[in-house]
């Protein structure tokens, strides 16, 4: 069963909370909505308005159903009460953010940003310094959601595409344009491993050939998925950090990675090419399709159920998914 929730010019990023009750989705046309995906109808949807520009990431408190936290190119993340559609925090002159990792406590997040090339007419530029924007290009930040500026801030060397945190917290895992994925420890941002041959040179997993846009976390957590823009999703184990197996099937760069709850189903979205194609973890499998009408370059899978979320020509759709059907 298909469901239809929104139709907007370019869906950005959608998110569950903790217990698969709502879910929200970010446009670039500055929308943010939540949605009970069991009432497709627009009038139970709440829209949450404040944004001065395209919405990147949305993400809610993985220990709060009701805390939303939503980052934009216009510099700004804010934080939300999505009961009362209220800002609660909101955290100012970030650049053009378009990353967000909220560390598994709900007690700190990280939110990254990318050179701005916006004309000096455009709206975003009357609003803030470019120059500003510039001096912090390829920053990561340490945001608190109860406070109103960073807690830290660490610059790259290249431009960070996504983050996800090991379950226990203390460790991240920063993709990279380069194509390596960085493992650094939190709040340090220190390197966690070094090589054997050169113990001064920090390990990285080397994996795709180009830029590496997607990171996620098995939740059983003995797989690290990542993806490329050589429409490769790796699967490293986390036990001695090899690569144990590549899934080739893709069409494009991967935006997105997403496992079910139960770490035993993966699937990436691309934008290029139509379909989704959901792989068995262990075996590479690919058990299940979904057709589409385009690209769909974003996916989630519901926190505790096989119900797939995903975005399809700019709309927003959640599909029950029986994975051991073809």
């Amino acid at each position: 069963m298909s469901v239809e929730l929104i139709k907007k010019d370019r869906l950005r990023s959608i998110a569950w909370n903790p217990l698969g009750t709502l879910i929200a989705a970010g446009a670039a046309d500055r929308t943010l909505r939540v949605w009970n995906p069991d009432r497709a109808n627009v009038r139970y949807s709440t829209e949450l308005k404040g944004h001065a520009a395209g919405i990147e990431k949305v993400a809610f408190n993985p220990v709060k159903d009701a805390e939303l936290c939503s980052v934009s190119i216009d510099g700004v993340v804010k934080f939300w009460d999505v009961r009362t559609k209220a800002v609660i925090n909101e955290i100012k002159g970030l650049g053009e953010a378009f990353t967000l990792a909220w560390a598994p406590d709900g007690e700190s997040l990280i939110v990254g940003n990318k050179v701005c090339f916006f004309s000096p007419l455009s709206p975003l530029a009357l609003s803030q310094d470019p120059s500003t924007n510039l001096a912090q290009a390829n920053n990561i930040y340490v945001l608190s959601p109860t406070q109103s500026t960073p807690l830290a801030s660490h610059q790259q060397s290249v431009q960070t595409n996504q983050i996800a945190f090991c379950h226990g917290g203390k460790k991240i895992f920063v993709t990279t344009g380069e194509g390596r994925i960085k493992i650094l420890s939190y709040p340090e941002f220190e390197p966690v491993f070094y090589t054997s041959y050169a113990p001064n040179t920090p390990f990285t997993l080397n994996g795709h050939t180009s830029s590496c846009y997607s990171v996620e976390m098995q939740p059983t957590a003995r797989f690290l998925a990542t993806g490329g823009s050589d429409s490769i999703i790796a699967l490293w184990d986390t036990t001695d950090w090899h690569c144990q197996r590549t899934l080739i099937d893709m069409v494009g760069p991967v935006r997105s990675i997403s496992f079910s709850f139960d770490g035993s189903y993966i699937v990436g979205g691309s934008d290029e090419g139509p379909g989704l194609e959901i792989a068995h973890t262990e075996t590479g499998e690919y058990v299940h399709s979904i057709k589409t009408a385009g690209p769909c370059p974003i996916v989630a899978w519901h926190p505790s159920r096989y119900c797939l979320a995903y975005a399809d020509l700019g709309s927003l759709k959640i599909m029950g998914v029986d994975p051991e059907r073809k």
